[in-house]
């Protein structure tokens, strides 16, 4: 049987402890915590999908706080950002590349029957579940609007 989630933090978790790693430990606490408190909200153990949403969750922000701290002229922090988001990343599904983002963009336009960037919503709508925590939203969207051009 596959490890749960949880089950991964805690181990990493025990193995940044051993290995005295206070970047990863810090980072592995917050996912597990907020995997954690994800739990409790819906009232059972995460299926995939949920804890997919969570982890993207968690890695958005800390892109996002990452992208204030360049625009700030923080390097130092904006590093150690980047550190927490290859954390992250680690335990996120494969990443598609964009070839594969792009052929699945084109397959649901030409699924949904989407002409125009009036269909953004509906392509978007359909292509999201496909795409959720293996690619980038903004790329999804750029992509999708350069189609419907």
């Amino acid at each position: 049987m596959e490890m749960s989630l949880l089950e991964a933090l805690t181990n990493d978790m025990k193995t940044a402890m051993k290995a005295k790693d206070k970047a990863a430990l810090s980072v592995v606490r917050m996912l597990k915590a907020a995997v954690s408190n994800e739990q409790i909200k819906v009232g059972h153990d995460l299926t995939a999908e949920e804890e997919v949403a969570v982890l993207s969750r968690e890695l958005k922000q800390r892109v996002e706080e990452q992208e204030s701290y360049v625009a700030g002229g923080r390097e130092e922090l904006a590093e150690e950002i980047a550190q927490q988001i290859e954390v992250v990343k680690r335990y996120m599904p494969a990443q598609l590349d964009a070839a594969e983002v792009e052929a699945l963009v084109q397959e649901t336009i030409a699924e949904v029957g989407a002409t125009s960037k009036k269909d953004m919503g509906k392509v978007m709508g359909a292509l999201m579940p496909k795409v959720k925590g293996k690619a980038d939203g903004k790329l999804v969207k750029d992509l999708v609007q350069k189609h419907l051009d």
